[in-house]
């Protein structure tokens, strides 16, 4: 073979090996990558960085929940008179219009007493303050006193602003304090238990809650919505446990770890029920094994009137209730339940909740809730 041949088949050998490795590459570059073998990390893989960025993967776990900061107690007084001068203001403005009569008769006091009696204030009290009306507008010559201020002084007696409505939610010796909430179903209790944990909070205590109401768990849940939106823990247990047992613990982690205040919510217990209310002062008495109740909240919804008594005395019985809740009353003209629930138990009404927002529950003042009756 001549050398001329011999050139050429070295070339047209080198060109064909060119051609299958361009052509090799081309598919290659075409084939899908293998799949990953199905596996479980601890990793997460960070999201796509800018360019030439490097950003290693990061741990995996909960992205962290958003921490609300409550309304302070100044604000949600401020709510307080707006809204119960919407809902209270139809008895006072009744009541004024009534005394300012030119001639109070026996019909118009009548008139008078069937307002005070509509509106729950109890036969006891509204006799009372018709009784002081009576004595301190009778006309004994000269100009008779103004019925708007002589109204306010005596509404604002009959609600009794000497009653101690503080919360008590420290304890002493180091311990926590403990408030125990109670009530029936549907008054609005698991709500109250997290709009109070909203409260201490705004006032920078440190908070815990225990979920005790354990046969529905859907109030559990819903504390621990509560609890999580401010920041606070929330001791909870299976479905069914026994509520003593929880709120024992709750008390327990509370001490260990230190918190100014345990709230414990529990079950709403029907008052005809004696096994049940029997199982609420259990819980109680468990709870003290290790510190002492300092705080029993008893909720009542303001709408359901003098049924609400019904359910007051009872619970008074169980667990000597030290505080009222009356919740709804925003949504009530029937403010007296404020006087006679007091009369009833002896003990004050010290908060109010006001609506459906989360920081609508205020501390009760008598003073604005009278200025709010009478708009």
């Amino acid at each position: 073979m001549s050398s001329l041949a011999l050139l050429i088949l070295i070339i047209a050998a080198v060109g064909l090996v060119l051609v299958a490795a361009v052509v090799g590459l081309v598919v290659s570059g075409r084939r899908k990558p293998a799949a990953l073998p199905d596996t479980h990390t601890d990793v997460l893989v960070a999201p796509p960085a800018e360019a030439g960025e490097d950003v290693p993967p990061v741990e995996l776990s909960s992205p962290p929940a958003t921490i609300e900061r409550p309304e302070a107690t100044a604000t949600r007084l401020q709510r307080l008179r707006q809204r119960l001068a919407g809902s209270q203001g139809a008895l006072g403005r009744g009541l004024l219009a009534l005394l300012s009569r030119d001639k109070l008769d026996e019909d118009t006091w009548e008139s008078i007493e069937d307002a005070l009696l509509t509106a729950d204030v109890g036969v006891g009290p509204t006799q009372e303050l018709v009784e002081r009306l009576r004595t301190r507008l009778r006309v004994e010559g000269g100009d008779a006193p103004d019925p708007r201020t002589v109204l306010r002084e005596e509404l604002v007696t009959l609600v009794d602003p000497t009653m101690d409505r503080r919360l008590q939610v420290t304890g002493a010796d180091g311990n926590p304090g403990v408030v125990l909430v109670v009530g029936v179903n549907g008054a609005g209790k698991t709500t109250t238990v997290g709009k109070i944990a909203r409260i201490l909070v705004a006032e920078d205590h440190t908070v815990l809650l225990g979920a005790a109401d354990t046969f529905r768990a859907a109030a559990v849940d819903q504390l621990a919505t509560w609890g999580e939106r401010v920041g606070v823990e929330v001791v909870r247990g299976p479905e069914g446990t026994d509520p003593a047992s929880v709120a024992f613990e709750a008390v327990k982690q509370g001490m260990e770890q230190g918190v100014d205040t345990v709230v414990v919510d529990t079950a709403g217990r029907l008052q005809n029920k004696a096994g049940l209310m029997d199982e609420l002062g259990k819980v109680k008495r468990v709870i003290e094994k290790q510190a002492p109740v300092t705080e029993v909240l008893l909720v009542l919804d303001a709408t359901t009137g003098q049924n609400g008594m019904v359910q007051a005395r009872v619970f008074s019985e169980v667990v000597d209730v030290t505080g009222i809740v009356l919740t709804k009353l925003d949504g009530s003209a029937k403010g007296g339940i404020v006087v006679a629930v007091q009369r009833e138990l002896g003990v004050p009404v010290k908060l109010v909740g006001l609506g459906e927002g989360a920081d609508d529950l205020a501390p009760f003042d008598p003073g604005a809730f009278v200025d709010a009756m009478l708009g």
